[in-house]
Order: structure tokens, then sequence, then C-alpha cells
């Protein structure tokens, strides 16, 4: 790595990219598939620096691209080495990561699933000096779809969410189902009712969200990440889909959040802001 200068929290390289700033970048998780995908962006990316790796399974082992060694935890790294972290890990471990980062002036960029309502809170009165982003989608399309489906939701009296996910996802419904059902929610509170009397087989009809609207979870090897919102009226009906074909779809969101992060002060739910939309 070339020498360094920090300017305001940023790094500006010496040497052969003399004057140019970037992101000094640390990914948790980074020996699983999103890790891994995440480093291989970042050191893409000429506007960040994949500075270290961390993953308890990869201990000892140099990261996907061959850039940085891996640490087995984040208590091994020095705050000051690093400007923003990345984590796609388990919700159990991201309450650790994030709350390291809190304390050590980190900008925090998750996308790990599971984390609540209460979690965000304290992260707001946490993040004083450095900012994080909390979403459940990085996927350009997918954040498009969840802002379609909640300025739709006032126009339609029924509405039903289906989430297909890849057969290891572990969380159901997913993230992106919850913030959709939310948002929705929140846009209208005139759902119309189920008119289901008798479920052939228990659970028939999915689970009942916010207001009445209705999630499916669909899991099944082949697929990656997917959604439908299906909306219907009198006469008509609105479908909104949306297909993760490849995990690069998420990979120009991330790399996206770890270059402005630092312009959006404490903590920001979705990748919404960041784009403007």
């Amino acid at each position: 790595m070339s020498p360094v200068l920090h300017n305001g929290g940023r790094a500006i390289v010496l040497g052969p990219l003399e004057g140019t700033e970037f992101m000094r970048v640390a990914v948790t998780g980074s020996a699983g598939r999103m890790g891994s995908a995440v480093c291989e962006a970042v050191v893409a990316d000429q506007e960040l620096d994949l500075v270290a790796a961390i993953d308890p399974s990869a201990k000892g082992q140099k990261d996907i691209t061959g850039s940085v060694g891996v640490v087995a935890s984040i208590e091994e790294l020095d705050s000051t080495d690093i400007d923003v972290l990345v984590d796609f890990t388990k919700a159990s471990a991201a309450r650790a990561n994030i709350e390291w980062c809190a304390e050590n002036g980190v900008h925090a960029v998750v996308g790990t699933s599971g984390l609540t309502e209460t979690d965000i809170s304290l992260y707001r009165k946490r993040f004083t000096s450095s900012n994080c982003l909390v979403a459940p989608n990085f996927a350009i399309g997918a954040v498009l779809l969840m802002r379609f489906a909640e300025m739709a939701a006032p126009f339609f009296p029924t509405a039903e969410i289906i989430e297909l996910h890849h057969d290891q996802k572990i969380d159901a419904p997913s993230g992106t189902a919850m913030e959709t059902l939310k948002r929705m929610a929140e846009a209208s509170g005139d759902w119309g009712p189920d008119p289901t009397e008798h479920e052939n087989l228990p659970g028939a009809r999915g689970a009942v969200g916010k207001d009445g609207i209705t999630v499916h979870s669909v899991r099944l090897r082949g697929l990656v990440a997917h959604q439908e919102v299906l909306l219907g009226a009198d006469g008509e009906t609105l479908t909104l889909r949306h297909d993760s074909l490849d995990r690069s779809s998420f990979m120009g969101g991330i790399t996206l959040a770890c270059r402005v992060i630092e312009e959006h002060p404490g903590v920001t739910v979705g990748l919404d802001t960041f784009l403007g939309v």
C-alpha cells in the first residue's frame, strides 16, 4: 500500500496515485459469499481501498483478492486505519461490530438482516462521531421497487408480497420484504380484509403483517434474491418485481455507500437517501 496522509478522517495516497482520495474499507464476513464479493468490489473501485478483512473461519489466510490477511475478530484491528466497515454477517455478530464502529468513530455500512427497531434506536444515540447506514437491500432495482410499492399503496385496497431467496437464507421474511411491508403500511392503512375462512394447510395464506398485508417466503435452490409486490383494485392489478440474478447486483450500492457515507450524518435506514429517491 502507498504511504498516506490523513485529511478530515479520509486518506490521501502518496506515490503513484498522488492526490487521489480514497476510503479505507474493512469487510466483516469476508470469507462468505457476500463478503467475498464485497472484497472484490472494493478492490475494483478506484476510490476505495481494502485495508482489512475479518472472518473467524479464515483467520490467517488472505482475502479472496489476495490484498490483505484475514483476522478473526474486529478487536484485532486498529480503528485509526479504517474509514468504513462493511458488515454482512449475522445479527448477533453485526451488533458487536456496529457497536465497535460507534465507539471508535468508524463509519458502518450494514447489510446484515435481523436488526430490530430497538437496535436502530440505540444506534441513533451511539453514532455521534461517525455515520451508519443500515440497508435491507443494496440492489438499485430493489430500492426502487420498495419506493414504487410505497407510492402505489394508497391507490390499491389489496396487496401481497412474495419474496424468494436461495435455500441457505436463514431468516424469513427477508429484510427487504419487511421494509417493503412497513413502508406500504405507513403509506396506507386502508387494506381490504382477507376472505379466507379456512386454510386446508395451516399457513397457506402466508404471514400477516402490519395492517393485514400478507407476506409469502420462498426458499429454493437456484434463486438468489427476488421480490414481487402484487396490488389489486377493481378491474386491475399491478405487479412490481425485482430479480437479483447474481450477487454482483448488490455491489454498486455497497461501493456507493462506502464512498459517500461521510456525507450523511447519523444513522440512515435504506439506500434511498444516498440515491436521492
